[in-house]
């Protein structure tokens, strides 16, 4: 049998948890996420997801995760004893180190302060909160369903259940927002010390209520002064952006999203996940959806939407794609090891970014250059199968 890739060992993998459900769904949303009507499913959707695992566990056999994230939708919807048998599962299954990061999504209107202790007794140590903005007009404009009080309280509660490791979520450049705005929403996440931020800009994408319906957006030489100024209040306090979007204090990165960004495997269960992960044996590369509706994915043993093999011409888009994100770029060696292909598979467009000065190139690491970040979808396009 012929391999496409050649790999020593597999890469990291990770576990991917999709909880669909949300109270009411953003105008600017586009991720799998469906309105409540009623109470959860939970220990239906429970059963699925421990069952959507069993199914795929032959393709990782004695490996480790390395971190689990559970996103949606709005994860804190579910109970803490939901959220307990689920990692139960989950460790009966798979090996899981005491010192994996296991993160949880919340949002800080479906969120009793009280729950957070429970949840981390049921075995998160990672929250993130999906506060994106602390200005009450801003959050109405977003449709959000709490307010500036409620995000303040979730930070605390956070604090105050022990957990010393929390993201908060925050967007610049929303509809009616001030430069002044936009600053005081980056001094109000720093005063209350998270140990990572995700600071991004809102994008209208299609098929959501705002692709739509646009609103009317900052300018944008105002969202660049936006960014600009959050970036700065970040720095100056010890946040450094280690990503196009994310800043962390010192040994606070995320790991699970360290994992994608470095081409690592990952596992992906519940409504609408996807999955990546790496047969080093028979040198190939597998993709998964799995069924985004909550109904059709309860319904049937079979949750698996679409599987395909990434073919050997894409590859090293793909690992670019995630690896060029990071501000300090990748190991030249990490390349080879997480595609299995040798440098040389990219040599040509890396030779052009470098004499564009998108990056710099040497033979331990590549790295993109201010100029590179700046255009990065510039620069990703020059690593495309068919780019001339």
């Amino acid at each position: 049998m012929i391999t496409m890739f050649q790999f020593s060992v597999p890469p990291p993998l990770a576990l991917y948890i999709h909880v669909p459900w949300c109270v009411r769904k953003c105008p600017y949303c586009d991720f799998n996420s469906h309105e409540m009507k009623g109470d959860i499913p939970e220990a239906a959707y429970i059963d699925a997801l421990l069952a959507d695992l069993e199914q795929e566990l032959p393709a990782v056999w004695g490996r480790p995760l390395v971190s689990v994230f559970i996103g949606g939708g709005t994860p804190s919807l579910l109970s803490p004893e939901a959220v307990d048998r689920l990692l139960s599962g989950v460790r009966a299954r798979l090996r899981l180190p005491p010192d994996a990061e296991i993160t949880l999504e919340a949002n800080p209107g479906t969120v009793e302060t009280g729950r957070f202790s429970e949840f981390r007794a049921a075995g998160i140590n990672r929250l993130s909160i999906g506060v994106q903005s602390f200005d009450d007009d801003l959050l109405q404009g977003l449709g959000r369903i709490h307010g500036r009080r409620e995000a303040i309280r979730a930070a605390e509660a956070a604090h105050g259940a022990g957990f010393d490791n929390f993201n908060l979520d925050l967007m610049f450049g929303l509809p009616g927002q001030s430069l002044a705005q936009g600053r005081e929403d980056v001094a109000t996440a720093i005063a209350l010390e998270p140990a990572h931020v995700s600071y991004y800009q809102l994008t209208l994408e299609p098929n959501t209520a705002f692709g739509y319906r646009p609103p009317v957006l900052p300018d944008e030489e105002l969202i660049i002064q936006m960014h600009q100024a959050g970036q700065a209040q970040l720095a100056a306090i010890g946040y450094a952006q280690y990503e196009v979007s994310a800043y962390a204090r010192a040994g606070r990165q995320c790991s699970h999203n360290l994992n994608y960004w470095q081409y690592g495997d990952y596992l992906g269960i519940g409504a609408g996940a996807h999955g990546k992960v790496t047969d080093a044996v028979a040198g190939r590369i597998e993709r998964y959806a799995k069924m985004r509706h909550p109904r059709d994915y309860l319904a049937g043993t079979e949750r698996v939407h679409s599987r395909s093999v990434v073919a050997r011409s894409e590859v090293g888009f793909e690992f670019m794609m995630n690896a060029l994100r990071l501000r300090e770029g990748f190991a030249t060696e990490l390349f080879t090891q997480r595609t299995g292909l040798a440098l040389t598979a990219v040599t040509r467009p890396l030779e052009d970014a470098e004499r564009r000065g998108l990056i710099e190139w040497t033979p331990q690491r590549v790295c993109p250059t201010e100029r590179g970040y700046d255009f990065l979808n510039d620069l990703l396009q020059m690593f495309l199968p068919d780019h001339e």
